[in-house]
């Protein structure tokens, strides 16, 4: 505890007197100091015992202690003393009463007692109390580090909330609720989701101080809550909240500091470990991919548990912004530029949800990060399959209608799903995954499941500007035929090939003769040079029927 005037008070060396503000004499002191200004509140900070002779006062004349002691306790001096027997015998009653009134506490210093004594005696008491807190911090470290190596985040937390009194809660990358201490706490966290995506907005190491976290037990009682943001990235991967009754002391913030720098080196891989970490996942996924999953299952080991064996979804999203920032990255770095700084990261966003999805639910997931894609190895029907798909459909309902993924949207994020597989195909499911990936792009879709487009039509695929040259192109002479208007070969070859080849309900439905049609077809076979008894030549015109019609 910090030095009080009841402390200094209790002093046997000083001999103080109470002449006022006996119910005060609690308060802590920041400071002994001496000044016999007629006006010294310019030059103090608050919390200080101010120590007087009234050398330069009137201290017998009632107004002038009046405002002079008002001043004083408006500016936050906690209390006064006064030396007798330098130029007053006693303490003169127009101070006393003056100090009376604004409720400061007066202390009469004895002329054997120097100034110096008593500035020494509220200096080692506040040496001590540092020391205590210093030395209370470092036991607190070692508290903590004992708790870490035998129990993890949770014995951590369990401690440090001890050592605050209050509670303590820990998130993920998504501002989830990891685990808290007391296990009370729970609710409480969980009502700073929002700040704690806010503070992880910010460059790390960040901090934020933020009030209103009930007690749902005591509505009435709101914590003060300390947020941290954990981790040596420029995003932070995860946060630290540590809710108290008041402002943290110097062993608290000990404590609090020790925390944070535990928990980063136990939720932060090294950056060799976790480069070491994605080489091994990238060689799993070549090994799948190039169908010798037994010799996958031999490399990961019990890395990924079931992952490899059971049924899963293989995951391929692709960014513009990747594709930008590498070649941006790779300019500067040619030119000897430092990296650029980068905005948002679409590819980096998902990860962390796929992740955090992942580990909350207890599921193994293989990441890839494959150039300017990202591909995904994730168990059929998980948390980390459905929290990708919510996350693209976050994505595109948020994306204004008018708003296209082929109009150069920096931010966009393109997913294409596998249909549920095994490792024995996971090669297909690869591919699977890439043809759903462009479906998306080419409908200006977040995300397509292959499985989607295997049930859906054909037709939508055709919106292309290559099926639709080579429509334009089969069909341009034709057109240019009924242009000239000698006939209405288009029209005709439509209704042919709707009504299988039927001339009379063909016929009907252009409201011709049979032989008007038989002509024109065959005019259709001359101008084009092929014959329509070819199935491979009706389908070509379907189709390029299909994809020039107006939608």
């Amino acid at each position: 505890m910090p030095p009080t005037l009841a402390s200094l008070v209790h002093h046997s060396a000083l001999k103080l007197t109470v002449r006022a503000g006996e119910d005060r004499l609690d308060v802590p002191v920041r400071w002994a100091h001496v000044s016999e200004l007629a006006d010294p509140v310019p030059y103090m900070e608050g919390g200080e015992l101010l120590l007087i002779t009234a050398l330069k006062l009137d201290a017998e004349d009632p107004e002038a202690m009046h405002r002079y002691v008002k001043r004083l306790a408006d500016a936050g001096v906690v209390g006064l003393g006064f030396a007798v027997g330098v130029n007053y015998d006693d303490v003169p009653e127009a101070l006393v009463a003056a100090a009376r009134q604004e409720g400061l506490p007066l202390l009469e210093v004895p002329r054997r007692t120097p100034f110096l004594a008593i500035s020494k005696a509220v200096s080692a008491a506040i040496a001590a109390d540092q020391y205590r807190a210093v030395t209370a911090g470092f036991a607190a470290q070692r508290e903590l580090t004992r708790r870490t190596l035998a129990d993890g985040p949770e014995g951590l937390l369990a401690a440090l909330a001890a050592q605050v009194d209050g509670w303590a809660a820990l998130y993920d990358a998504s501002g989830a609720v990891v685990a808290t201490a007391p296990e009370w706490a729970g609710r409480r966290a969980a009502r700073l989701t929002a700040d704690v995506q806010r503070l992880r907005e910010r460059p790390a190491p960040a901090s934020s101080v933020v009030g209103g976290a009930q007690n749902p037990d005591h509505p009435e009682n709101a914590d003060r809550v300390e947020l941290h943001s954990l981790g040596t990235s420029r995003r932070p991967r995860s946060a630290l909240a540590v809710g108290t009754a008041a402002a943290l002391g110097t062993a608290e913030r000990y404590a609090v500091h020790s925390a944070i720098a535990l928990l980063t080196l136990t939720t932060e891989r090294s950056r060799s470990l976790h480069e070491a970490g994605l080489r091994i996942d990238a060689a799993v996924l070549r090994m799948l991919l190039a169908g010798e999953p037994d010799h996958a299952r031999t490399v990961a080991g019990d890395l990924y548990g079931g992952l490899l064996d059971a049924p899963f979804r293989m995951i391929v999203a692709e960014s513009p912004a990747a594709r930008n920032r590498a070649a941006a990255a790779a300019a500067q770095t040619a030119a000897g530029d430092a990296a650029p700084e980068t905005g948002g990261d679409p590819l980096g966003a998902l990860v962390e949800v796929v992740e955090s999805a992942a580990a909350r639910a207890g599921e193994a997931v293989l990441v890839v990060p494959e150039g300017e894609r990202l591909v995904v190895l994730a168990t059929d029907g998980g948390a980390a399959v459905a929290a990708c798909v919510e996350h693209a459909s976050a994505l595109e309902a948020a994306r204004p209608a008018s708003e296209s993924l082929a109009g150069g949207d920096e931010e966009s994020l393109v997913v294409g799903l596998s249909a549920p597989s095994g490792p024995i195909a996971a090669s297909a499911a690869y591919k699977q995954a890439q043809q759903a990936l462009s479906v998306a792009r080419r409908r200006g879709r977040v995300c397509v499941e292959h499985e989607h487009v295997a049930a859906g039509s054909v037709l939508p695929l055709l919106a292309d500007d290559a099926v639709r040259a080579f429509a334009d192109g089969l069909l341009r002479a034709l057109r240019d035929h009924d242009a000239t208007g000698r006939g209405d070969l288009v029209a005709s070859v439509r209704a042919w090939l709707s009504r299988h080849g039927q001339w009379d309900a063909a016929a009907a439905d252009l409201g011709v003769h049979r032989h008007t049609l038989r002509y024109r077809m065959r005019r259709v076979e001359e101008i084009l040079g092929r014959s329509l008894d070819d199935p491979d030549v009706r389908m070509e015109l379907w189709l390029a029927l299909k994809a020039t019609a107006p939608d």
